[in-house]
């Protein structure tokens, strides 16, 4: 959860939505996500709105938990007041932050909360991050028995001076520990990992992507690392304490996860994210992708319910004293309008295996397309029956692409 937010309307303190998101209700997901804002240390990379335990005096952690239920009877409320039919969850998500540093019973209680107001489907998934080092054997198999399908492991790099240079304090030995816990407990386990640190070298990637492989897991998402304004990675950077990001380094790292990933039987399906197996996908993430509804609970939190976009105040002391007061913890909001909504479905779209339909493009970014086949950007197959899907070479290049589907 980016700490920055947008600009856009104040959001109403009863936080009614328009009528206009009753339309085609029926045909969407509903998702709830779970922001839980706290860490033990801030990482120097993270624009993430998370806060340390000096950084929130006054607040509890042990509060949490009854706030976001809070807001859960809060938002059934709003829904229900908008005239939006009851739909039970098809994913819900806890992120953060680190979710699990809360116990682990203050997580099956807020999916208990999940389940007793807004429903959960019966094939619903649901997930919580991790950090290696905040979760034990005991807390995953309390997951699992309550509920909870997948679990998503922060690991980034298995190697120890680029955990360093990303101020991560995991150990990186717990990574397949807790890999073989979780899986004991029955649960689904995904693999985050971190590319383009300053500082590493294409081996230690290779070293990272090896590591993670060893353990097996279900899915994986590989991330460049994006330097964001304001954070202490930016200012070392600013300062030539580290050195600056490499964007050649960035392409060769990429083609090495592909390779390396497909060799061991990943397929990817989203730029960033490769699975075992198409039911090892992430729900809840493609429902971003692809415009579906979800409630984000806690501060900072978006959320997005038939085309209205919104999202919570920032600090966890604003969020719990407009939970207190009964009133919405919505800061802002915006409506997205027909052609906002294309451009996000060009830009999301285009980034899955299963393509972008070329019925969804403008004239002018319609005849882009066998430019872009011609420069070995987009799949000349599945282009001729109606889908952009990018080659490898244009998931490196997505951002040019999107911009030359838009013209």
């Amino acid at each position: 959860m980016p700490s920055a937010l947008p600009l856009a309307d104040p959001a109403p303190a009863d936080g009614r939505l328009p009528e206009s998101v009753r339309a085609g209700a029926e045909q969407r997901d509903l998702g709830i996500y779970l922001h839980v804002p706290f860490c033990r240390v801030r990482c120097g990379y993270c624009d993430f709105n998370t806060y340390t335990a000096s950084e929130i005096r006054g607040v509890k952690q042990s509060d949490f938990a009854d706030q976001a239920i809070a807001e859960l009877e809060f938002a059934v409320r709003v829904l229900d007041a908008a005239g939006v039919p009851p739909r039970p969850a098809s994913t819900v998500f806890f992120g953060g932050g680190t979710p699990t540093l809360l116990p682990a019973s203050d997580l099956v209680r807020m999916l208990r909360a999940v389940e007793r107001l807004v429903g959960l489907a019966p094939d619903a998934e649901v997930t919580t991050e991790a950090n290696p080092d905040s979760i034990d054997a005991t807390g995953l198999a309390q997951l699992a028995e309550a509920g909870f399908t997948r679990v998503s492991f922060g690991m980034q790099s298995a190697v120890p001076h680029v955990l360093a240079t990303l101020e991560r304090t995991h150990a990186p030995a717990n990574v397949p520990l807790r890999v073989v816990e979780a899986r004991a407990a029955g649960l689904d386990v995904s693999l985050d990992l971190i590319y383009g640190t300053p500082g590493e070298s294409l081996d230690d990637w290779r070293a990272s992507l090896d590591t993670a492989l060893e353990s097996e897991p279900d899915h994986v998402s590989a991330y460049a690392l994006i330097v964001e304004q304001g954070t202490k990675l930016a200012r070392q950077i600013a300062r030539g304490v580290v050195p600056g990001v490499d964007d050649d380094l960035h392409a060769a790292m990429y083609e090495a996860a592909d390779a390396r990933l497909g060799d061991a039987g990943y397929s990817w399906y989203e730029v960033s994210n490769w699975a075992r197996a198409a039911d090892r996908r992430s729900r809840h993430n493609r429902a971003y992708w692809t415009g579906q509804d979800w409630w984000g609970v806690g501060p900072g939190a978006h959320s997005h319910i038939g085309g209205v976009r919104f999202w919570n105040v920032k600090h966890p002391a604003a969020y719990a004293q407009r939970i207190a007061a009964g009133e919405s913890p919505a800061l802002g909001r915006e409506t997205l309008d027909a052609e906002t909504r294309r451009v996000e479905r060009v830009m999301l779209g285009s980034r899955l295996v299963e393509g972008l339909p070329t019925s969804v493009l403008s004239p002018g970014g319609r005849r882009e397309v066998a430019g872009l086949i011609a420069d070995g950007l987009v799949e000349p197959g599945p282009a001729l029956r109606g889908a952009v899907v990018l080659t490898l070479h244009g998931r490196l290049l997505a951002d040019a692409v999107v911009r030359r589907l838009l013209v």
